[in-house]
């Protein structure tokens, strides 16, 4: 089995890379047609799915910042990096600004490691302690940051409009409703502005990663903010990354490199944490976590270590890959017709909604899209688009 399991590893590496690059093919995706598909095979042990499934999560949480931060399409995991990175990507500096993103994503591996056993002593007990005041928790994160705001009515508006929008989405006929939603407002949305706005992307430059530094100072300050936010926020309902970098910034303050550095943390744990909830506490946070508890039924001591050892080393290979991929963006990005990549990057958005989705998903593309143009030509900031899953899992919870 041992064979098996390293060419699970070696093909979610792969799969991983792949969705990672690819903006509106989520992992979610290819996780529920794995679980759709695992009766044809029937006689591979269920582990080598589990396997699969991790290895491609990771790799995706470290490659997702490379459409982010050099295209500008990001998912909702990595939207927040787009200003930052987009921002020394016009200096010439994408590719520091993906290796910083790196940096936080492995440091990441060793946190995870490091509140497993946190999470499997305590977070039961707090879990059913807390389980009654959830939906309370959410609506506090969520007026906290909309009051966070220089516009916070502008900001309640869209948080409103797309929490109604998720609600609707979720309760209407739609196939595979996560992705028209989280594509129209995290993607297309970026897209079609930055397409608009015609941006000109100059020679990049490509430093050895010897020079590729954070200040002491501001690392400390990343790792006490994601120290402080991606543990809570990695089995709260709704709450994603996005929300972890967030309420990790706005406790300690930080520049751009420790924001990236930070959003690529956050990214990382709270995708490997949730696989350690579902062992916890058997609740699910993230659509490849459901996808392994729906394969075993419950997690073994013997399954959790080996999902931890597959976190570790599929996070290591990932750096590498993604290292490698991210100096070949650098080098050809300013060689390319931008406008044109952009426009073959909406492209494709649509044309795989249009394949996974159904006509009632377009239309919620259409409006998705909409809410999103809306909310960064208003300045308000894009995590109050994540109101399209915090409201539907608050009513969730209420009800």
């Amino acid at each position: 089995m041992l064979i098996e399991i390293i060419l699970a590893l070696v093909l979610g590496l792969v799969a991983g890379t792949i969705s990672g690059l690819s903006p509106g093919i989520h992992i979610n995706l290819v996780a529920a047609f794995l679980t759709a598909s695992i009766g044809y095979f029937a006689s591979i042990p269920l582990i080598v799915f589990v396997v699969f499934i991790v290895a491609m999560s990771i790799t995706h949480t470290f490659l997702d910042f490379i459409p982010s931060i050099f295209l500008g399409a990001p998912e909702e995991d990595s939207f927040l990096s787009v200003l930052p990175g987009h921002q020394l990507l016009k200096q010439g500096k994408g590719h520091e600004a993906f290796v910083i993103t790196i940096y936080g994503s492995l440091t990441a591996l060793i946190i995870i490691l490091l509140f497993t056993p946190i999470y499997i002593l305590f977070l039961p007990k707090l879990f059913t302690a807390i389980k009654f005041v959830i939906p309370f928790i959410l609506i506090f994160i969520s007026i906290y940051l909309i009051f966070r705001e220089e516009k916070p009515f502008i900001s309640f508006i869209t948080f409103s409009f797309a929490g109604l929008l998720g609600f609707l989405t979720f309760n209407l006929p739609v196939k595979e409703p996560l992705m028209p939603l989280l594509s129209g407002l995290f993607g297309l949305s970026a897209l079609i502005i930055s397409l608009k706005t015609k941006t000109r992307i100059q020679k990049q430059t490509i430093k050895p990663l010897k020079e590729i530094k954070i200040k002491r100072k501001d690392f400390f300050k990343s790792i006490a903010a994601v120290l402080i936010s991606s543990p809570i926020c990695a089995f709260l309902p709704g709450i994603g990354s996005g929300h972890a970098a967030t309420i990790g910034s706005e406790i300690i303050p930080q520049d751009r490199k420790g924001f990236l550095f930070l959003v690529g943390a956050t990214n990382t744990i709270i995708m490997g944490l949730s696989f350690v909830t579902v062992y916890a506490i058997g609740k699910t946070r993230s659509g490849s976590a459901a996808a392994i508890q729906e394969i075993l039924t419950s997690i073994s001591k013997t399954d959790l270590t080996i999902i931890l050892a597959v976190t570790l080393v599929s996070g290591i290979l990932a750096a590498i890959i993604g290292i490698n991929l991210s100096k070949l963006c650098a080098k050809y990005i300013s060689k390319i017709n931008y406008a044109l990549l952009t426009s073959i990057t909406i492209a494709i958005i649509v044309l795989v909604n249009l394949f996974f989705s159904n006509l009632l998903g377009i239309f919620i593309l259409i409006i998705a899209t909409s809410l999103g143009i809306f909310t960064i030509s208003s300045n308000s900031r894009r995590i109050n688009m994540m109101g399209a899953l915090i409201i539907p899992a608050i009513i969730y919870y209420l009800l």
